[in-house]
């Protein structure tokens, strides 16, 4: 029989790993609109000032919620590689 206390916690685990993937569903919705109207406007499809202003907030979010703002600026620089793929995908590059 499973642990009632440790089975609570996983489904607590699996809610927020669903809230996750919604969340990021819909970042990159938006993301490729973005992409969308970039290309449209010749714009390029990175903006390394936007890149760096972006990882800085979220290391500083990530220090006030107590979580490793290292871990966290990988996953931000994850997500946002994969944006620019997908931006220089729209660009036809």
């Amino acid at each position: 029989m499973a642990d009632p206390i440790l089975e609570r916690y996983r489904q607590s685990i699996d809610n927020i790993d669903a809230a996750l993937v919604f969340m990021l569903a819909e970042r990159f919705k938006v993301t490729q609109a973005v992409g969308r109207y970039k290309a449209d406007a010749a714009l390029p499809p990175a903006d390394p000032g936007r890149e760096e202003a972006q990882i800085a907030r979220l290391r500083a979010l990530a220090e006030a919620a107590e979580l490793d703002p290292e871990f966290s600026e990988k996953f931000l620089r994850f997500i946002i590689d994969e944006v620019i793929r997908h931006h220089e995908r729209a660009r036809g590059e």
